[in-house]
């Protein structure tokens, strides 16, 4: 997969670097790959546009005056920020990248660094964001379906999850088995599943992500 092709057409790289001749050459770089970028010279020019909404992952460097690249990178997991980062670090700083990897930083590159291993991290890095994002918005969607779903389907649905046959929950709801075939269908049509298994498969992974 071409770089140009990992790059949704929303998603941009955020480089920020206080290094100019860094910056200009990675912003050479990502935008003749066919990559949409933006630039900034600190970390509190990056965090003063910062929003939730913005897709794509960011390129931060360890090392900056005033707020530092781990800083930054701490406080915007305290915002609960979702895109990517890769640190970009010189040899001195590699145990400190490492430590931000475990903290869940995507990982780190060293100074010099080959464009070919800076573009393959990043279009590794912004297909899994665009993953992570269909992830999370299917999520939502799916707690949206389950509350247009009446008490009963409710029940019904529980019973299918915990692995119950028809025949189990008509008996632990006191309703005949065509009654719960009936509810199950709707259950089925008002989820937008094709099938049992994505059905629960969507369910417990709306149930995992409203849970973080």
């Amino acid at each position: 997969m071409s770089e140009q092709q990992s790059a949704a057409p929303d998603q941009y790289i955020h480089i920020v670097d206080d290094d100019e001749a860094l910056r200009d050459s990675l912003v050479w770089l990502l935008e003749s790959s066919g990559h949409r970028v933006r630039a900034y010279e600190s970390a509190e020019a990056f965090l003063a546009d910062f929003n939730l909404a913005m897709t794509g992952c960011l390129v931060l460097d360890v090392r900056m005056p005033g707020m530092s690249g781990l800083e930054l990178f701490e406080e915007l997991r305290r915002r609960h920020c979702s895109l990517p980062v890769i640190f970009i670090t010189g040899h001195g700083d590699v145990p400190m990248a490492v430590s931000a990897v475990k903290k869940g930083a995507v990982d780190f590159i060293e100074k010099p660094f080959s464009e070919r291993d800076m573009l393959d991290l990043i279009a590794e890095c912004l297909a899994a964001e665009q993953a992570s994002r269909g992830r999370r918005q299917l999520e939502a969607e799916t707690v949206r379906r389950l509350t247009q779903l009446t008490q009963r389907e409710r029940e019904v649905l529980d019973l299918i999850i915990a692995g119950k046959l028809n025949k189990q929950i008509a008996d632990v709801l006191g309703i005949s088995i065509k009654t719960v075939e009936v509810h199950r269908a709707r259950v089925m049509e008002k989820m937008e599943a094709n099938s049992l298994a994505e059905l629960v498969q969507n369910v417990l992974a709306a149930d995992a992500g409203h849970g973080r």
